[in-house]
């Protein structure tokens, strides 16, 4: 295992059915105002609505509504949130829902009192804050982004045709508690708990394909994807299974909790691409992943053949005996394309309202990131593109 790091996560992740009633203590140790922040009002559907007000009335808590976050956040919503926790001068935030609300409220948490436009000082220059940071806690209500337990926040800009994500170094970004009830995940649309389950895997994928040395991080990810496909194949099947429902979950928050990323270079190349795609498309996250991953792991898989082979031994189990590196490392691809199938994920650009006239600029919108087995060039992602197709 090779660098230095630290690590240090400050979330206090709270699992379970009853993971709700440990909501109250957390209340406690912050003040009387809570910013409310939630989707599209599926979790009044649900019930959980009137759970959560229930709680915070009986703690005594002033609640401040901010409805109406969109599975890609804009910028628009952020300057709109943002505006709501500065006026009311916001004890917390409060996030229910999936990881866009919480992606969401952590970059509402960094512009409520930032003097700066958020999106030019966070997301074009990458600044880090230097404003007071309202706290964030969330109640996670579906499973794939890990963004429960990291300081990442993704926001889109529709006019610019960017969306970009942000990974804030202060642990004072990072949710200060989530509340994971595998339960409140069940009325999750299946289209969805697909794309997030696919979400979790390329978390894990775009971490793993990288650096050639003997790394426990390595070891831990592929015992993380075994979990996943055994459970997303149970979860498919019946989406109310716990037992799969509960793993799923808690193998999302470990797939992006910045744990398994510590000795390794990471790629993210993927997320690039799928980003750019969803500037131009508002496709759902996970579903811009799933259809340019074999693609793109087909055109890099020359350049790490070892970790390739890897891969197809350790995780899908294809027998090594008899077959040249090239040929177990293509099965391995061939394995995980056939059980995105299996499962339903997207497998083409064109269904998520990709056209041909998109490619150039879904590749001009597409960062570039070092840290994978090949630097794409642009002529490559258009080609990775149209391989998508």
């Amino acid at each position: 295992m090779q660098g230095n790091f630290t690590y240090h996560n400050p979330t206090k992740l709270v699992f379970g059915k009853d993971a709700l009633d440990g909501l109250a203590a957390e209340l406690a140790q912050y003040g009387p105002r809570v910013q409310l922040s939630y989707g599209g009002g599926s979790i009044k559907k649900t019930g959980l609505y009137d759970r959560v007000m229930a709680i915070l009335r009986e703690a005594g808590k002033e609640v401040f509504e901010d409805a109406g976050v969109m599975p890609n956040p804009t910028v628009e919503k952020l300057r709109e949130g943002a505006a709501i926790a500065r006026d009311n001068d916001v004890d917390l935030i409060l996030a229910v829902g999936g990881g866009s609300v919480v992606d969401y409220a952590k970059a509402v948490g960094v512009s409520a009192h930032c003097e700066e436009d958020p999106w030019e000082k966070y997301y074009l220059r990458m600044e880090e804050p230097e404003c007071r940071i309202v706290p964030v806690g969330c109640i996670l209500t579906m499973a794939g982004t890990g963004s429960e337990m990291n300081g990442g926040a993704v926001i889109t800009n529709h006019d610019s045709k960017l969306k970009i994500g942000h990974v804030f170094a202060s642990p004072e970004v990072f949710p200060r508690f989530a509340i994971l009830n595998p339960e409140l995940t069940y009325t999750v649309p299946k289209y969805q708990m697909i794309a997030g389950i696919f979400d979790i895997m390329s978390h894990l994928m775009e971490q793993y394909f990288s650096g050639a040395d003997d790394s426990t991080s390595d070891y831990i990810m592929e015992g993380l994807m075994r979990s996943l496909v055994r459970a997303s194949r149970a979860a498919v099947a019946d989406p109310t299974d716990y037992e799969a429902r509960s793993n799923i979950m808690w193998t999302a928050t470990w797939a992006l909790n910045t744990l398994v990323a510590k000795g390794k270079a990471t790629d993210w190349e993927v997320h690039m691409i799928g980003q750019a795609i969803g500037a131009y498309t508002d496709a759902t996250h996970g579903m811009t992943l799933s259809a340019v991953s074999p693609a793109y792991y087909r055109h890099i898989m020359p350049h790490g053949l070892e970790r390739f082979a890897r891969f197809a031994r350790t995780v899908w189990e294809v027998p090594a005996e008899g077959r040249a590196t090239e040929e177990l490392a293509a099965s391995g691809i061939d394995a995980l394309e056939a059980w995105m199938r299996e499962i339903g994920c997207v497998m083409g650009i064109a269904e998520l309202g990709v056209t041909d006239d998109m490619l150039e600029g879904i590749a001009n919108a597409t960062f570039i990131m070092e840290g994978g087995y090949k630097i794409l060039s642009r002529e490559d992602v258009l080609s990775i593109l149209r391989a998508s197709r």
